[in-house]
């Protein structure tokens, strides 16, 4: 059997040997792979195939728009949410500026009125030392009019009794008593 084999190849692959193809019915392989995909062409024309594939499709493409429209309806839902969301962020901004404009006001208020207790304390205690000062001055000048009204009396009695005798002393209290009597 092998020599059968090598005979048709030798034979087949020798130069100047013709070949001729195997053919049924007067169709060769080529012819039959023709008919082959008419048949399958016409069947599938007469099941609708055609029509089942284009209506697969289009059922594909239906669901394809179903859900180009839903991610549509949720890239809007998203910028709607980004729009609030930025409305609600600007705005807690502005009521935190406000909130520290608020707070920046009241410690100037609370300090300003610490500033006026402070001067109006200051100013006070001023007023009570210098009160103190001027009452110590007081008492030194009432006190040093009474240690000169002192002196002075004990140096006019001393020079009373030093030029006075008891007649002079008659005559004065005579006079004081007529001055007394007018």
């Amino acid at each position: 059997m092998a020599d059968l084999q090598t005979t048709a190849t030798v034979e087949h692959n020798a130069p100047g040997a013709e070949h001729s193809e195997p053919s049924v019915f007067g169709f060769n392989a080529g012819g039959w792979v023709a008919l082959a995909m008419l048949f399958v062409f016409a069947i599938l024309l007469t099941k609708k195939v055609p029509a089942a594939i284009a209506a697969a499709l289009d059922r594909k493409i239906e669901a394809i728009r179903g859900q180009l429209s839903e991610a549509e309806n949720l890239r809007k839902e998203a910028e709607a949410l980004k729009a609030e969301y930025a409305a609600k962020s600007a705005a807690a901004e502005k009521e935190a500026a406000a909130m520290v404009e608020r707070a920046r006001n009241e410690a100037e208020g609370l300090l300003e009125k610490a500033r006026k207790d402070a001067d109006a304390l200051v100013e006070r205690r001023t007023r009570m030392a210098e009160e103190k000062i001027a009452a110590e001055e007081r008492a030194a000048v009432q006190q040093l009019r009474a240690s000169a009204t002192e002196a002075a009396t004990r140096a006019a009695a001393a020079l009373i009794a030093e030029r006075v005798d008891a007649k002079a002393d008659a005559s004065l209290v005579d006079k004081a008593i007529k001055e007394l009597g007018r």
